[in-house]
């Protein structure tokens, strides 16, 4: 097995020749990721890097990996797309959103490269986008969330405002909601990925005015640190984050990419990838709930695992009517289900939530 992480001097490094139709075996397919934050934040890019030591896991020798870590979104990451590409990658995962429009330009200059995009929407012949749903998940959260606040008031960080965070908070508070139709939801922007200095300013501001459970669509352990100390509670984000268990982390979202990695990486080594979109969630595995500890009653955890089974097994959605949008105009219908298509463009709050989203 061959590791390493890519230097700027690599940039110039000699690039790889692929066999057709399956890559050759008397040399290791070379792969590159990009991360958003660090590879120690603990949240979303750990995950990734746990699915790039899954590779390696399995195919040994067959392949190389390679990260490039905290790249800011915008044109640094054309910069380093451009770089992993010169490098002699032949597979590029780039795991953040905002990552999109410079995995399109750099994969029109690199055809021979196969690029995957996580949590974006544009596609090409040799680009391909991989997402979770993680609002599945948010809905096990709400109803926990729901059930165990005390002042009826729930806070939400969200990083940007885009649908996929717009999907979090909505289903987290439909949930929440009913099973306690007196709660209320308040949202803070960190306008960050990763900035834990942000977010603890975040969860600071949502304590202030009386939330007592925080939910994050943030990366870092800071929410869950100003909750400990606010005698709060909160939910791991993207990894399991159990170092605040049993409280304030009562349970967690955690995103397994692993399958998907090596599966995609399978498919390149024996000629079968190609471009596709992949939206996987609970009942996939790829959206897991962490361990729901003992600060929570055993009947909400009762609750939140007889949920978590039906959305798994597709017996329920969690967009299901009758749902309104905020402004009273109707949504879905009565037993009515969202589309992926409305989901995926998301750009209202349900009703119930008051605040405003962010233009």
């Amino acid at each position: 097995m061959k590791r390493r992480t890519l230097l700027a001097s690599a940039a110039a490094a000699s690039i790889l020749t692929l066999a057709a139709p399956a890559f050759a075996q008397d040399e290791p397919l070379k792969i590159g990721f990009i991360y958003v934050g660090p590879v120690g934040d603990g949240g979303w890019t750990y995950q990734h890097d746990l699915g790039r030591q899954a590779i390696e896991a399995e195919f040994g020798d067959r392949v190389e990996t390679t990260f490039i870590e905290s790249v800011p979104e915008g044109a640094d990451a054309e910069r380093a797309l451009t770089q992993l590409a010169l490098a002699g990658n032949k597979l590029i995962f780039a795991t953040s959103f905002g990552f999109m429009d410079p995995v399109m330009n750099v994969a029109a200059k690199f055809p021979d490269v196969k690029f995957e995009h996580a949590t974006g929407y544009k596609r090409a012949d040799n680009v391909a986008t991989y997402d979770a749903r993680f609002y599945e998940g948010r809905a096990v959260m709400g109803t926990i969330a729901g059930r165990m606040t005390e002042s009826n008031k729930i806070g939400y960080i969200g990083s940007f405002p885009i649908p996929e965070v717009i999907q979090g908070i909505n289903s987290s508070f439909i949930h929440a909601r009913k099973v306690n139709p007196e709660v209320e939801m308040k949202v803070v922007w960190a306008y960050s990925w990763f900035d834990p200095a942000k977010e603890a300013d975040a969860a600071a501001a949502l304590l202030a005015e009386g939330v007592d459970v925080i939910l994050q669509h943030t990366d870092s352990t800071a929410p869950l640190a100003k909750a400990q100390e606010a005698g709060a509670i909160g939910f791991g984000q993207a990894s399991d984050m159990a170092a605040f268990a049993p409280s304030p982390r009562v349970s967690s979202i955690i995103d397994d990419w692993s399958p998907y990695y090596i599966k995609r990486v399978g498919e390149v080594l024996d000629g079968t990838w190609q471009s596709n979109a992949t939206w996987a969630g609970i009942g996939d595995g790829e959206v897991v709930i962490g361990e729901i500890t003992d600060a929570v009653p055993a009947e909400v955890k009762e609750e939140a695992l007889a949920l978590k089974e039906q959305i798994a097994s597709g017996e329920y959605h969690p967009f299901t009517g009758p749902l309104n949008k905020a402004d009273g105009s109707a949504w879905l219908a009565e037993g009515e289900t969202a589309s992926d298509e409305d989901l995926s463009s998301m750009n209202f709050y349900v009703e119930g939530i008051t605040a405003a989203i962010p233009q």
